[in-house]
C-alpha cells in the first residue's frame, strides 16, 4: 500500500472519529439544552394550590378588594381592616407559595389595630401565569398599595411590606420606588432573580451538569427581556436612609442567609437584624409566634397605627 493511500485511509478514520464525536456534543448540547428547558420551565411555573377559603368564614372580618395592573387586569386580594385612617401593612407571600399561608401573621398585625392587605403573586395561588422571581411581582406590589390608595378608610399616605424571599425582593425593590412605604421587613432577601434561579436550580441537584445554569440564565434573561435594565435590589437601599428596615436571617437557607446578610451591612440606617434558625414556613406555633411578635413589635415602633375604631 502507497504512503499516498495509507494517508487517505488515516484522513478517512480520523474524519469518522471527527464527525462521531462532533455527532455526540452536538447530541449532548441539545440534550443540556432540553433539560435546561425543562427546568426553567419548572421552576417559573410552580406548583399552584389555591386556597379554597370562604372569606366571608374568616377571622378579622376581611373583604376582597379588587386592583387593577398595568397590562395584566384586574387583581383580587383580601383587605382585613383595624383602625380608620391607620397605616396598611401589605404582607408579600413566598415563592411556591400563597396569601393563605401569612393568615397567622395577619392575625397578630390586626390584633394591633393594622390594617393587612394580601394577595397572590402570578403563578401563585389563584393567579396563573409564570413568576418572573421578582421583577414583575415588585410592579405587581405597587399596583397593590397603588389601588389601596383609592380607599378613604386608611391612612393612604403611610405602608408597610413584610416579604419573604420572592416577597423580601417585591418589598425592597418597591420601597426605592414609592415613597409612601414607611417601614419594610424582608426575610430572606436577595439582591438578583438570577440569583434566586441559581438558589433554585441548584436545588434540583441538576446545577452541577455542564451549562445547565448558563443555559437557565439565558432562558430567564430572554422570558424577562422587558426587565434587562433594572438595576440589582442593593440600589434600591440607597434611596432608603430615612425607612427602618428589618433584615431576617433564616439559617435553614444558607444561599439567603448570606445574601441578606450582605444586604443588611451594606443598608443604610435606621436598620435591624433578626436571626431565625427556621423559615417561617417551616417554624412551630410557639416559633411562629415569637417570630410574629417580632414583627408586630418592629412595625409598631416604626409604623403605630392611630386612628379610630373600624365601623
Amino acid at each position: 500500500m502507497s504512503f499516498k493511500t495509507s494517508l487517505q485511509h488515516a484522513l478517512a478514520r480520523v474524519m469518522r472519529i471527527g464527525g462521531m464525536l462532533l455527532a455526540l456534543a452536538l447530541f449532548l448540547f441539545l440534550a443540556v439544552a432540553t433539560i435546561s428547558g425543562y427546568l426553567l420551565y419548572q421552576i417559573v411555573s410552580p406548583p399552584r394550590s389555591p386556597a379554597n377559603v370562604d372569606v366571608s368564614l374568616l377571622m378579622g372580618h376581611p373583604t376582597t378588594y379588587k386592583f387593577e395592573i398595568p397590562g395584566q387586569g384586574t387583581r383580587e386580594g383580601w383587605f382585613f381592616p383595624g383602625l380608620m385612617r391607620a397605616p396598611t401593612i401589605v404582607l408579600c407571600h413566598g415563592y411556591g407559595s400563597q396569601r393563605a399561608d401569612v393568615l397567622t401573621l395577619v392575625t397578630a398585625l390586626q390584633e394591633h389595630q393594622f390594617n393587612v392587605f394580601l394577595f397572590d403573586f402570578a403563578g401563585h395561588g389563584s393567579i396563573p401565569g409564570r413568576t418572573a422571581l421578582g421583577y414583575g411581582e415588585t410592579q405587581q406590589l405597587l399596583a397593590a398599595i397603588h389601588g389601596l390608595e383609592q380607599r378613604d378608610d386608611i391612612d393612604n399616605t403611610r405602608f408597610g411590606v413584610w416579604g419573604t424571599d420572592l416577597g423580601a425582593y417585591a418589598a425592597l425593590a418597591a420601597a426605592g420606588q414609592e415613597p409612601k412605604i414607611e417601614s419594610i421587613a424582608l426575610d430572606s432577601v436577595y439582591d438578583q432573580p438570577s440569583d434566586f434561579l441559581l438558589v433554585q436550580v441548584g436545588h434540583t441537584g441538576l446545577g452541577g451538569l455542564p451549562l445547565v445554569k448558563t443555559f437557565c440564565l439565558f432562558g430567564f434573561r430572554m422570558l424577562n427581556y422587558q426587565y434587562r435594565m433594572v438595576p440589582p435590589a442593593r440600589a434600591s437601599l440607597s434611596r432608603l436612609q430615612s425607612i427602618p428596615k428589618l433584615f431576617i436571617e433564616s439559617a435553614d437557607r444558607p444561599e439567603l442567609e448570606e445574601s441578606t446578610l450582605r444586604m443588611f451591612q451594606i443598608a443604610p440606617p435606621p436598620k435591624t437584624q433578626l436571626v431565625d434558625q427556621l423559615t417561617y414556613a417551616e417554624m412551630s406555633d410557639e416559633g411562629r409566634r415569637a417570630y410574629e411578635d417580632h414583627i408586630v413589635s418592629f412595625f409598631l415602633q416604626n409604623l403605630p397605627p392611630s386612628g379610630q375604631p373600624a365601623q
